[in-house]
């Protein structure tokens, strides 16, 4: 793992991105000299023009999800985007190669051509972006435990890809003395803890035990492995680093008190905020449009009102009231008790169900960032008595209002969309992760993937 600005990379993603970054870039020069008939054009407005074609790609490779793996995506899925890449890559390769100054313009026929070869190529990146190839390293691992949370960690490593292998499990002596895992991936124990790092030169050593009272741990073979150079997790540690949550049943307060991130100065709170500003007036004027088309529809298929006004819990849990498009019928609670939004729910309108899939209905809420209830990225706002129910559910909870709610969020952009208490644990998981790590590179990185969460409509309800 790859940490950068506070947030972890898997290695293999950040090899192939920079790998991507530099084929495209040659992929575009040669393109510039062929249409220039093999001379090579100015170089003072070529490299510019190569550079950011390549970054333009990188980054919506990354929106569209190509760089990140999921096991659920099915092959029609993976191709939608690789098309989607291709469709937003031509015309920004035409408009990059018009800016190259050219002896000749070259015909039309052969600029298309140049275009259509530029184009292959970046699909077929696309295909392998996603598909992934075997990295160059791959780290071997060693679990210390064979119970659930060992079982745990092996799925997790399956889910994320080929880039940490898993030489075996090493059996401690804990309460309950089940095993969870197989029988034959389980060391003997003939080898003490550090000799079996060294014999299958083991890279990470993660500790999924729980119970580390009474001995459990081998604390001094654990700290003789990290002398020689193996990396030693905890499961807090590794569910950060691996899959980007706080993991409520591997944590500990004091974790949480003691460990690094969780700021909250003056300078970065000013620079949010700044940036807060400013995106959200852009991004309103742009879509002004589409907002004034919206409320048309829904006033014509389902009368006023046509904004929706809710009471949720911000910041400090101070409640405001978050603004949105309507998308149900005006009776939808006629009872006067909430609940979850659920799939296919039959109280949202024709033209809600339109809306919620493409999020347009989450545009509003940039008037509450401009007034300062909300950000643009953060954790997602609920509703008074939803988070009275989870706060004395689920441990931790409140931490997630220690920062201002967000239009789009972490867990949004990793999580489907949550309609119980179970679905509430697993996003309040990516929240902490948030609140502990957030920073402005964060902030766009979320960003970007919530560009290709609207463009595939991914987990809308």
């Amino acid at each position: 793992m790859v940490r950068l600005f506070s947030h972890w990379f898997p290695s293999s993603t950040v090899l192939q991105v920079a790998f991507d970054a530099i084929l495209l870039f040659l992929a575009f020069l040669f393109a510039a000299v062929w249409l220039n008939q093999g001379d090579v054009p100015n170089l003072r407005l070529l490299i510019p023009s190569a550079a950011l074609f390549a970054v333009a790609m990188v980054a919506i490779n990354s929106a569209l999800g190509l760089y990140h793996r999921d096991s659920s995506r099915t092959i029609v899925q993976m191709l939608a985007r690789v098309v989607l890449s291709l469709l937003m890559a031509l015309p920004i390769a035409y408009a990059m190669l018009s800016v190259v100054p050219m002896e000749e313009p070259p015909h039309d026929a052969i600029k298309l051509t140049a275009l259509f070869a530029l184009g292959a190529f970046v699909a077929v990146r696309g295909v392998a972006s996603y598909r992934g190839s075997t990295p160059m390293f791959v780290r071997r691992v060693l679990v210390l435990g064979t119970g659930a949370e060992a079982a745990a960690v092996e799925q997790s490593l399956k889910q994320k890809g080929p880039g940490m292998s898993i030489v075996g499990f090493y059996p401690v002596q804990t309460g309950d003395g089940a095993n969870h895992v197989a029988a034959d991936r389980i060391f003997a124990g003939s080898l003490s803890l550090v000799d079996t790092v060294r014999w299958h030169e083991v890279n990470d050593v993660i500790v999924a035990v729980r119970e580390r009272r009474g001995g459990v741990l081998p604390l001094n073979e654990l700290l003789e492995c990290k002398l020689l150079g193996v990396r030693v997790l905890d499961l807090s540690s590794y569910y950060e680093r691996t899959m980007g949550q706080v993991r409520l049943d591997s944590l500990h307060a004091s974790w949480l008190i003691f460990g690094e991130g969780f700021r909250q100065g003056l300078l970065r709170t000013f620079v949010k905020r700044m940036f807060d500003i400013v995106a959200s007036a852009v991004l309103l004027a742009l879509a002004t449009p589409i907002m004034v088309a919206t409320a048309l529809l829904i006033a014509l298929e389902s009368g006023r009102p046509v904004l929706y006004r809710q009471e949720r819990v911000g910041q400090a849990g101070r409640v405001f009231r978050v603004i949105k498009f309507r998308s149900m019928r005006r009776d939808a609670e006629g009872d006067g008790k909430p609940r979850w939004a659920t799939s296919n729910d039959e109280r949202i309108t024709r033209v809600g169900n339109v809306i919620r899939k493409l999020r347009i209905d989450e545009l509003p809420q940039l008037i509450n960032v401009l007034t300062g209830d909300m950000s643009l990225v953060g954790p997602r706002p609920e509703r008074p008595f939803f988070v009275d129910k989870l706060s004395r559910e689920i441990p931790f909870y409140a931490a997630r209002h220690s920062v201002k709610p967000g239009v789009t969020g972490w867990a949004q952009v990793r999580y489907h969309y949550g309609s119980s208490v179970d679905d509430a644990v697993q996003k309040l998981q990516y929240d902490l992760y948030y609140v502990k790590n957030h920073t402005l590179f964060l902030d766009i990185v979320i960003l970007f993937e919530t560009v290709g969460v609207v463009l595939t409509a991914k987990g809308a309800h």
